[in-house]
């Protein structure tokens, strides 16, 4: 088999890998959008929000592949003002905790592992995902 061949055949099963995870995500988002409203409805962990300040948590989501930085920037906004909560009960928290950390669970951690594993195949290892 030639290099420009098996290339060929790495990137056809890394397209694969990736369209099942693609499925998988699709077929929970009603699980992610159940979370939010749940966190929305309880509407005294959090002030004024404005669809500018949910846009701007969407694009800094939309941009980077790490929970952190998601987490990062939303504890940023609640010590900017009061629009996302404010300790322990705050919208912000709720997300961080949802969200969740290595080790310590969180609902978007969990379906993500779940998702992972139910997509993962012996191939996942060559494009650096395990």
């Amino acid at each position: 088999m030639t290099q420009s061949t098996e290339l060929h055949h790495l990137q056809n099963d890394q397209q694969k890998v990736e369209l099942k995870i693609q499925k998988e995500i699709r077929r929970n988002e009603d699980f992610l959008v159940l979370w939010i409203q749940d966190a929305l409805d309880k509407k005294t962990s959090y002030g004024d929000l404005e669809e500018s300040q949910f846009r701007n948590l969407v694009r800094v989501a939309d941009t980077t592949d790490s929970p952190e930085v998601v987490k990062n920037f939303l504890r940023y906004q609640v010590g900017r003002d009061k629009k996302w909560g404010r300790g322990k009960d705050s919208l912000a928290e709720r997300i961080v905790l949802d969200i969740g950390m290595e080790g310590k669970g969180g609902k978007v951690l969990e379906l993500a592992h779940q998702i992972a594993k139910s997509t993962t195949s012996t191939d996942t290892k060559k494009f650096g995902w395990n």
